[in-house]
């Protein structure tokens, strides 16, 4: 799943086709006027076919005679892609469709990172807890900004993973992480989070003492915090949202 090259016009034109997809702007089952699109996008037929080629190989659209190019139906979309993930994600604005995906991706690393981490307990070298020790150094540095609390966040998962020495599960990161910075971006910029330090350090020292039991419950309380975290923020945009009407 090795991310799409966002280059030139080319990869600006998938992103925007892209996006206006996932947001419903072109519908499913919409039937694409490609010489319309030419000239608003102001891009060569055939460089508007080749970014095409990018959204079919993600199940997002399709052609037929007869037909020509149209949206298939989210179904059949690959939602694990990390560029569908990231396009979903990288409108600027939470909408309820964002957390509603948010929550599904909750639901899939309450399911993986718990059995991850037991297996991290049980195979971490001494390289993979160097790593988590920088991961969670970094964020414990007192002047992080979000930026840097996110990437933090992400390196501790991401070491985490790679911990497992299980290459299926390695590969996960490129999943969750889509969905993780996300949150954490949303999470990290308001004052309504809880401290992420001590969880995360609870889940490095189970780690490091190689007890898998205590990893996994670890982990487990590391993901409800995450969820509290993303609740709260959720109901206090509501309660802005009300205070401005």
């Amino acid at each position: 799943m090795t991310p799409y090259a966002r280059r030139g016009v080319h990869g600006q034109t998938v992103e925007v086709l892209a996006r206006r997809i996932l947001g419903g702007e072109i519908p499913e089952g919409a039937t694409l006027d490609l010489v319309a699109l030419q000239s608003e996008l102001d891009v060569s037929l055939t460089a508007l076919r080749e970014s095409l080629k990018v959204l079919a190989a993600k199940g997002m659209v399709d052609a037929r005679q007869k037909r020509g190019t149209f949206v298939r139906a989210r179904a059949d979309w690959n939602l694990l892609d990390v560029d569908v993930l990231r396009w979903q994600f990288e409108g600027g604005r939470t909408t309820e469709a964002e957390r509603a995906l948010l929550r599904n991706l909750a639901e899939v690393r309450a399911i993986i990172e718990p059995a991850a981490v037991r297996l991290a307990a049980e195979r971490r070298t001494d390289a993979d807890l160097a790593a988590l020790d920088a991961a969670l150094e970094a964020m414990d540095e007192e002047q992080t900004d979000a930026a840097h609390a996110v990437e933090a966040d992400l390196a501790f998962h991401r070491a985490l993973l790679a911990a497992t020495h299980n290459e299926l599960l390695e590969r996960m990161e490129m999943v969750i992480e889509s969905g993780l910075a996300h949150r954490d971006r949303i999470v990290h910029s308001s004052p309504h989070s809880e401290d992420p330090v001590p969880a995360h350090r609870a889940v490095l020292d189970a780690v490091r003492d190689r007890d898998s039991q205590a990893a996994t419950a670890a982990m487990r309380a590391l993901l409800d915090q995450a969820g509290r975290d993303l609740d709260r923020v959720g109901d206090s945009d509501e309660t802005e949202g009300s205070r401005s009407q």
